[in-house]
């Protein structure tokens, strides 16, 4: 398997590297960033560097977010995740918010119609919105009615402009790229949140990427699921922990902690470990949080915990690969 991709992903390197070194850009596989390349090569605007807490696009007019839904994607809203004062606030000094759609029903996917809402009007439309939203994780969806009939902007064609396509040719390329990477490993969606990452971890574990964004990552030969977690350093991130996510644990064989170099596309080392285990670990670790919340006066508002390198031997992680 992994000399059957190896030619793709050395390509997708190289792309990569073209996108860092003449646009500032890198890391473009990781939180489907690939379609934000998309939109701004429609949109004309250049990109700017970054993922979280960065503004996505600008042009001469200011700098632009992006938010954005696929068409085979369960959910037709925008989401804005984790929103605060600060991230809502940060709204007024963007120039325009973009809620585009993506048609991703054919091989290369296509962005073909959104919204433009202005930062300011945003911006005071989510503060108004979310003052009586009580879920932990302090996150919101958009609608196109919400856009339309309440702050009254109509949508517009992609098409209606004509692009000066500043990443047309790579992103061309990077779609065939994907569709070949998919029909090889029998997954679906590899541009799409982190699943590139686990398809080439799951090239050293023979696991079975799925392709839906369902309660399991992996699947084996045998009919057993994983949980895989693949950041690019020594720490797993475990958010929004409740008693339905953890339950999914139980019905794992294993729990697969990856760490992999996303500017060169290979990966560095991959755990494995019990489900139980890490379950129990996790418990603890929230548990120790909500302890330091509450001698500070404070309570856990998000709850998220993290796994490093001290607690792979607590949870007595076996190494399956390592690239040194």
């Amino acid at each position: 398997m992994i000399n059957h991709i190896k030619p793709l992903i050395d390509r997708l390197r190289e792309i990569q590297e073209i996108f860092s070194t003449k646009h500032g850009v890198g890391d473009i596989y990781t939180n489907s960033k690939v379609y934000e390349i998309l939109i701004a090569d429609k949109l004309n605007h250049r990109l700017i560097p970054g993922h979280s807490g960065s503004r996505d696009g600008k042009d001469k007019n200011g700098e632009y977010e992006y938010k954005h839904y696929k068409e085979t994607s369960s959910n037709h809203t925008w989401t804005f995740n984790d929103f605060s004062d600060t991230t809502i606030d940060k709204l007024n000094h963007c120039y325009g918010v973009i809620f585009a759609h993506i048609d991703d029903a054919e091989p290369h996917a296509d962005f073909d119609w959104y919204y433009s809402v202005p930062g300011k009007i945003m911006s005071n439309y989510l503060l108004g919105a979310t003052k009586k939203i009580k879920n932990a994780r302090k996150m919101i969806n958009v609608s196109s009615s919400q856009i339309e009939n309440t702050l009254k902007i109509k949508r517009s064609l992609a098409k209606a402009i004509t692009s000066k396509k500043y990443y047309s040719a790579l992103l061309k390329e990077i779609f065939i790229i994907a569709q070949k990477l998919e029909e090889i490993v029998g997954t679906k969606g590899v541009l799409t949140s982190n699943k590139l990452w686990e398809v080439l971890v799951a090239t050293h574990t023979g696991h079975k990427i799925l392709s839906k964004q369902s309660k399991h990552d992996a699947i084996d030969e045998l009919g057993n699921f994983y949980e895989y977690k693949v950041p690019s350093k020594h720490g797993w991130s475990f958010q929004d922990i409740s008693d339905a996510v953890l339950e999914k644990f139980t019905e794992t064989e294993a729990v697969i902690l990856a760490v992999v170099d996303k500017s060169r596309l290979e990966v560095k080392d991959i755990y494995s470990a019990d489900s139980e285990k890490v379950l129990k670990r996790l418990r603890e670790k929230l548990e120790e949080k909500r302890k330091r919340y509450e001698a500070r006066g404070k309570s856990v508002r998000r709850t998220q915990v993290s796994l490093g390198k001290a607690d792979l031997k607590l949870i007595e992680a076996k190494s399956i690969f390592s690239a040194d």
